[in-house]
């Protein structure tokens, strides 16, 4: 969920590349619930909430959901060593502290590629034209 609201919000990536990529990729895929959490995520599908419900920010998720960073950790070696005050935004990080966890933004570990504050206005800005 998070992936698809980071390419449908945050990107403004058609939900169906992502779904069909995503097809691609899992080995237990189900061409039903694939396709219809794309659909939900992108907020296109049957269910009328409101789009703003669904523009998951990743750094909340990730603080909510992984607040001692054992899942990133074990996935994303690159932060394996930052320091827990930064693994939710490596970006953060100063000079020094990059070194010392041998993640150093830009070369071992990217940037941001997007702002997620001024995606998610954009985004509503988008579904309120759609509306009108």
């Amino acid at each position: 969920m998070i992936v698809g609201s980071f390419l449908t919000k945050d990107l403004g990536i058609d939900w169906r590349w992502g779904e069909r990529w995503f097809m691609e990729l899992l080995v237990d895929g189900d061409e039903a619930s694939n396709n219809g959490n794309w659909q939900w995520i992108a907020s296109v599908g049957v269910d009328p909430q409101p789009p703003a419900r669904r523009i998951y920010n990743p750094t909340r998720q990730q603080e909510r959901f992984d607040p001692d960073g054992i899942y990133v950790r074990r996935y994303v070696p690159e932060l394996e060593r930052v320091p827990d005050d930064y693994l939710t935004e490596p970006w953060t990080m100063p000079p020094e502290v990059q070194e010392a966890s041998d993640c150093i933004i830009g070369s071992d570990y990217p940037g941001p590629i997007v702002d997620h504050a001024q995606a998610r206005r954009e985004a509503l800005r988008r579904f309120a034209a759609a509306r009108s």
